[in-house]
């Protein structure tokens, strides 16, 4: 199990368009991919529930990845990240 901590650097926030970045790259896991805000868990494999976390810039969001891809899954979240979603 891999579990990392982001900080939200989008200044929109996590709208729609990196919330479905984030559902695409975890629904080609293998793995189970978690969402953690202020000790909430959301499916990131679920478009309504990643976009009913709210999350704002500056927000720190855990992402939990289970399974046996669990290294490449969490690069591709890191990417999605580091590149603000690219916005």
């Amino acid at each position: 199990m891999i579990e990392k901590g982001y900080t939200l650097t989008n200044p929109q926030g996590l709208h729609a368009r990196p919330a479905s970045l984030l559902v695409q790259a975890a629904t080609q896991s293998k793995s189970a991919v978690t969402l953690i805000k202020n000790g909430n868990e959301y499916n990131l494999k679920s478009i309504l529930g990643v976009l009913s976390v709210g999350a704002q810039k500056g927000d720190i969001l855990v992402i939990r990845i289970d399974g046996p891809d669990e290294l490449e899954t969490e690069n591709k979240i890191q990417a999605l990240f580091a590149g603000n979603f690219g916005e």
